[in-house]
């Protein structure tokens, strides 16, 4: 994964201003360099994604996992929190693991889920 600043995106405009913060579509394009390592696809594809609230500098993710017992679950949020840092313009990110609604395969972008065969 890069960890290049993300300035730009294409369409929202031109570059965002520290004053200003980051578009939503800046936060969604760099969460989705974020992958679950057992199934390689990365987190918003795979709905985990619940909401992305940017108020200013401050960027807040509510994100489930796949299951409460995932071994993964540090690491994921670890790396998306990382990655949310990268963006031109974010001084602070809350990341908040949430729970309801429970996670299903139905989260699943319809095309992927087709890719996985459900």
């Amino acid at each position: 994964m890069t960890d290049a600043p993300v300035d730009a995106v294409p369409g929202d405009g031109g570059a965002t201003t520290p004053s200003e913060g980051p578009s939503l579509d800046q936060v969604r394009l760099v969460l989705r360099r974020v992958k679950d390592p057992e199934l390689n696809l990365n987190i918003v594809d795979l709905g985990l994604i619940y909401d992305i609230a940017v108020e200013g500098a401050v960027v807040q993710v509510d994100m489930s996992l796949t299951s409460p017992g995932c071994p993964s679950g540090p690491e994921i949020m670890g790396e998306a929190e990382k990655q949310l840092r990268t963006v031109a313009g974010v001084e602070d990110v809350k990341m908040n693991l949430v729970w309801t609604p429970p996670w299903t395969p139905d989260r699943i972008e319809p095309r992927v889920r087709t890719y996985l065969g459900f």
